[in-house]
């Protein structure tokens, strides 16, 4: 960070020690300096149009046009305004707080629709009472109007017309507001990783959707979407790769960045970063606040995106949204509910403890299938992504919906201890609907968990971050696209499995082994006699004309002297499950009758019940065994031991044992 910046965001820093010491734990400064960090850059940058604006909007008022916003935007030559008579620097000297309090109030509510989104989401207008009755009002005005730091795009000059200090462009501005978030979510490190992807997470996850197709970027307009947007940092850096990466190609591109994020703070911060950063078009492209939650509430719903970023909450239940939503039976959500491998109503539907596969789903809901590039993302998940869910359950069936649909290019697996709040395991999923020839059919892993640099000072769990040329590794890795140690190429196949029910038949002694009995006989009989393993198995359907079929549950017997084949009653205290992989040689016949048959001979599986499912043991591909130790270190530890026991016992029972 710029020296200037830095010491630019001290000093911001410092105004909250100076005037809210007394008044706020140090966990809630932020409640205050981000608004009033917002509201002095937005008010610095209307200076120069102020009286345009005021002007425009009494020409307006006289005329009785009541949609004036775009007229005030054209005014101030911004993507917000304010119009109120008053400026920041209108209120330092008011004889009263309660004048100040009146003005302050009238001045925030002149701002723009979309400058009081954000208010309303930072729930400024809360504070107002506290710092006015503490007599700090006034103070932070001042405070923020310190001629030390000058927070305007345009220079200060001295008398002879030389800068005294350079203006603040809106790269700038936003670097600084950012560095000041950053610092606020490190001190309350507890709850910053929902919110706040460290930066260098961010800038691999850029790298893996921009650099495989670095050299087919034309120029054109491209949209960048997160569906769990907490405060913007996965856009604005794709937005500066992308646009770096054009450059360095000689090509011209437009960004437009969309998000959606459920917090009201977070979404408050983003909002006002893109404001801030002179981006006021793309501000009104992020939705947020408690009544848009991704899942129940899409904002997009007609939109696709060339490129998608996300770190959605992992381990968190999403049971209100669901309820929202209709129920796990009444979900109708097109991005949920799709038609797949002749299902027309294939459930993508997690279970209600954990949604952040439902956030991978909409994201891919969201993929252009009718341009060249397509649409690539990346997605950050927690191990549970890579196995949990049963075959036909909803993660499984998202995975296999991604993988059969040949989508997934790769995962990497994230060093340990690498986000703020949690020191779990974490994975970069990498997908596209546009895999080049040689990545057809394929999946690569990728074990980036030693490829890290240690942190001098732990930020919450955070220990440990990924350098440059740690990023430039992984990156390698992934567009080399070979066989090594920490990469490992598979087909797509290799992941599915067939989950095959095998029953056996029900035995209940002393039964008529040459007839069939009915549902109802069967469970009188079954409560009278109970079960016995060396009982004749229950006859409860006889065919008279039908292909014996041992595997499918068919067999060929002989009932009173003639040979037919046979149903029996399956013994539901028998039944099991096996996992059958996809690419079994042979597939699930020479499965069961390897692995099943040896030890129940009249086992069979019950087609009907057969699905498919699909799990990733990543560590199971990276496992590494612990070398054996030779017999004589073994030794040794032995012999140690012995004499050290041998010590202890003299100690205890005398030196004459």
């Amino acid at each position: 960070m710029n020296g200037d910046y830095t010491w630019i965001a001290n000093f911001i820093w410092g105004i909250a020690d100076d005037v809210l010491r007394d008044l706020y734990v140090r966990g809630k400064y932020r409640d205050v300096i981000l608004p009033m960090t917002v509201l002095r850059r937005l008010d610095a940058v209307l200076e120069p149009t102020k009286k345009a604006v005021l002007d425009a909007k009494a020409s307006l008022d006289k005329a009785k046009i009541t949609n004036q916003d775009a007229a005030l935007r054209a005014a101030s030559e911004q993507g917000f305004y304010n119009t109120s008579q008053f400026t920041l620097r209108d209120l330092r000297n008011r004889g009263s707080q309660q004048q100040l309090r009146a003005d302050f109030e009238a001045y925030l509510d002149g701002f723009s629709p979309n400058v009081q989104v954000i208010l309303d989401n930072f729930e400024f207008r809360n504070q107002i009472p506290r710092l006015s009755k503490a007599d700090a009002l006034g103070t932070l005005i001042v405070k923020f109007l310190d001629p030390s730091i000058n927070l305007s795009p345009n220079p200060v000059l001295n008398a002879d017309g030389s800068v005294k200090q350079k203006g603040l462009d809106n790269h700038a501005m936003g670097t600084i507001f950012e560095e000041l978030v950053r610092r606020f979510n490190e001190e309350n490190n507890e709850e910053a990783g929902e919110h706040w992807t460290p930066r260098d997470a961010v800038r691999l996850m850029a790298n893996l959707i921009f650099m495989p197709i670095a050299d087919q970027i034309e120029s054109g307009t491209y949209l960048l979407y997160d569906g769990a947007l907490g405060t913007g940092g996965m856009l604005t850096v794709a937005e500066e790769t992308l646009q770096q990466l054009a450059k360095d190609h000689g090509k011209e591109v437009a960004t437009h960045l969309y998000g959606q994020e459920i917090n009201a703070e977070t979404y408050a911060i983003c909002k006002a970063d893109l404001l801030l950063k002179g981006e006021g078009e793309a501000a009104d492209n992020i939705v947020g606040g408690p009544e848009y939650s991704t899942l129940a509430n899409d904002a997009f719903r007609s939109r696709e995106f060339d490129f998608m970023l996300s770190n959605p909450p992992y381990g968190k239940s999403w049971k209100s949204d669901l309820e929202r939503m209709g129920g796990k039976d009444g979900i109708k959500d097109p991005r949920f509910l799709i038609e797949h491998s002749g299902d027309p109503e294939y459930s993508l539907v997690t279970r209600s403890s954990d949604g952040q596969m439902l956030f991978l789903a909409n994201l891919v809901s969201k993929m252009k299938h009718s341009t060249k590039l397509g649409s690539r993302i990346a997605e950050v998940h927690n191990g549970s992504s890579l196995f949990t869910g049963d075959a036909g359950q909803g993660e499984s069936n998202i995975r296999r919906w991604i993988i059969e649909n040949d989508w997934l290019e790769a995962i990497v697996a994230l060093p340990l201890n690498m986000f703020y709040n949690t020191g779990i395991a974490t994975y970069i999923w990498v997908i596209t609907n546009r895999k080049p020839e040689h990545r057809k059919g394929k999946v690569q892993l990728i074990d980036a968990t030693s490829w890290y640099k240690p942190l001098r000072k732990n930020l919450g769990q955070k220990n440990c971050e990924l350098s440059g040329e740690d990023i430039d590794r992984i990156v390698q890795a992934f567009l080399d696209f070979r066989d090594t140690e920490q990469s490992k190429i598979f087909d797509n196949a290799a992941f599915g499995y067939w989950k095959v029910t095998v029953e056996q038949p029900l035995r209940i002694p002393g039964i008529d082994a040459d007839r069939a009995y009915t549902p109802k006989e069967i469970k009188a009989l079954k409560a009278e006699r109970g079960t016995t393993p060396t009982a004749s198995p229950v006859i409860r359907k006889i065919h008279k004309s039908a292909t014996a079929d041992p595997l499918h549950g068919l067999f060929e017997v002989v009932v009173k002297g003639k040979r037919c084949v046979v149903e029996y009653e399956p013994d539901g205290d028998l039944r099991d499950t096996e996992q059958v992989p996809l690419q079994e040689p042979g597939g699930i016949k020479a499965f069961i009758s390897r692995e099943v048959l040896p030890h129940a001979r009249d086992a069979w599986i019950d087609e009907g019940k057969t699905q498919i499912g699909y799990e990733i043991s990543f560590n199971r591909y990276f496992y590494k065994p612990q070398p054996l130790r030779s017999l004589e270190d073994i030794k040794k530890d032995i012999l140690a031991l012995e004499r050290e026991t041998e010590g202890l016992l003299k100690e205890i029972v005398g030196t004459s044992v």
